[in-house]
């Protein structure tokens, strides 16, 4: 006897871990906040300051946000406050006339900021400007890709802590380590702050914008 209550207190005691483990709440997914809601510029303003005051026309069609080249600068940016820390933002653009980059995205980093650049300096320049007071042209982030007109690219920007980190398509163009770095844009880019997408003299169609909290 004193085996077969031995064998049903195991046995309870197994029922009420498996249903305890069953009860315990599933860790969450960071919240996924859309930055665009595909008819409307809501959240956004387009920039006119400074050298986007000859900013090309800004509208929104079929789910995207088409920016026209400006002279020299266009482009738009975040009514509200982002996070400063421990974020991603995903979106989607190709340039879809000129030659210089078709997604300048600024974005702030603790009190700082700083600028993606995508497709730059004669049109295939990525990186970060500015690092130590230098360009995304030649810093530890300089990158070159070749970028076609009218074709989509999946763009992708995490800052944590320990790094600045993009991809496009999936892949690594570059990863900055923020212990000891200083962080900076060009002056022509403030208007983009806290947050904002911009083109130089080129034209380009923006979707797909996204914002995650990350734990």
């Amino acid at each position: 006897m004193s085996k077969i209550r031995l064998s049903l207190s195991l046995i309870c005691c197994l029922q009420i871990a498996l249903t305890l483990q069953a009860e315990e709440p599933k860790a969450q997914e960071p919240a996924v906040e859309k930055l665009f809601d595909g008819k409307s510029l809501s959240g956004w303003k387009i920039a006119d300051k400074g050298n986007f005051d000859k900013h090309g026309a800004v509208t929104v069609k079929e789910g995207e946000i088409l920016i026209k080249k400006g002279d020299s600068g266009a482009g738009i940016f975040r009514t509200d406050q982002p996070p400063r820390m421990n974020y991603e933002i995903s979106l989607e653009a190709k340039r879809t006339d000129g030659s210089d980059f078709f997604c300048g995205l600024t974005f702030p980093i603790n009190d700082e900021y700083c600028t993606m650049v995508i497709g730059g300096w004669g049109g295939g320049v990525t990186g970060l400007s500015n690092v130590d007071d230098l360009s995304a042209i030649e810093n530890g982030a300089t990158g070159y890709q070749e970028f076609k007109n009218d074709q989509w690219y999946k763009i992708r920007l995490r800052v944590t802590p320990e790094s600045i980190t993009a991809w496009i398509d999936g892949d690594s163009i570059f990863n900055v380590k923020t212990a000891g770095a200083k962080f900076s844009i060009w002056w022509e880019q403030e208007p983009m702050r806290p947050l904002g997408i911009a083109t130089w003299n080129t034209s380009a169609a923006l979707r797909n914008l996204e914002l995650k909290k990350l734990k």
